[in-house]
């Protein structure tokens, strides 16, 4: 699954790219049974390794460090239907460190979302953060972060998708509206947004973005509840978002690809 010349174009373009049914119907039956096994989960509670997060009362609940609750998680590490895009996004194999690698996993979490809640716009371009930048240079593409997000249930209108604003990513002002769509803002959602977008998606679909692009949510106004996963891929040097590290038994479990990922690094102590 190789990077494709339109993929190319349109991901420069616009930031972002639409993977149709890169989880197969099976995969997401079973990363949602996985989730279920989970719940309930609450905010500061943790099951085994993995959290349970949010950023306010309205965005639903993060269960922060998912590839620690199972084999089913695990499986996205490397899945073949988005990591060869990502490596390419990123920087490509001979990009950061010889040694360890291109990628690392900075912050991966299950994301559940109910009627009421949302999550105000967020990042852009103008910001100019390192981590989250947007760069093309000397042939090749230089992302501080590309996000993986998979939905896990169909996600259409009313349902709180994601939305993002197109080649925000490459945006030298702030967006007109952003105070009263930020998170905590006067309308800490994306609905109504100029310019937004809400791609619909499938269950198995996979927006995959540059962490630059404005971005946010519509809120949810359906029964119901939204679910996605969210694997934030960056530099191999990197570190963890919120301070989380992977456990031995994970580490004893993994493949040596997918260890390679969540730990380019093994420590370096004396003997």
């Amino acid at each position: 699954m190789q990077v494709t010349d339109r993929e190319r174009y349109f991901f420069d373009l616009n930031g972002y790219l639409l993977l149709k049914g890169a989880l197969s119907k099976q995969e997401v039956a079973d990363v949602n049974a996985a989730i279920d096994a989970l719940l309930p989960v609450k905010h500061n509670e943790w099951k085994g390794y993995v959290h349970g997060h949010n950023y306010d009362d309205g965005d639903g609940l993060n269960l922060q460090q998912i590839y620690e609750g199972g084999e089913a998680f695990e499986r996205l590490i490397d899945h073949p239907s988005w990591i060869e895009k990502v490596k390419y996004f990123v920087g490509g194999a001979d990009t950061f460190d010889y040694n360890h690698g291109p990628l690392f996993i900075d912050e991966c979490f299950a994301n559940i979302r109910g009627p009421g809640e949302a999550i105000g716009l967020h990042s852009g371009g103008h910001e100019g953060t390192k981590r989250t930048q947007f760069r093309y240079y000397n042939g090749a593409f230089h992302c501080g972060q590309i996000n993986i997000l998979m939905a896990l249930t169909d996600i259409g209108p009313g349902d709180g998708g994601t939305m993002v604003v197109p080649a925000s990513h490459k945006a030298h002002f702030p967006h007109p509206d952003e105070e009263k769509h930020q998170m905590r803002g006067e309308t800490p959602s994306v609905d109504g947004l100029e310019g937004a977008i809400r791609p619909d998606m499938d269950a198995g679909d996979v927006l995959l973005f540059v962490d630059a692009i404005c971005h946010g949510s519509a809120e949810r106004v359906n029964p119901g509840e939204r679910r996605i996963i969210v694997f934030r891929y960056g530099p191999s040097w990197g570190a963890f978002r919120h301070g989380y590290q992977v456990s031995e038994e994970l580490i004893a479990r993994l493949t040596p690809e997918r260890l390679q990922i969540v730990r380019p690094q093994a420590p370096l102590v004396p003997n």
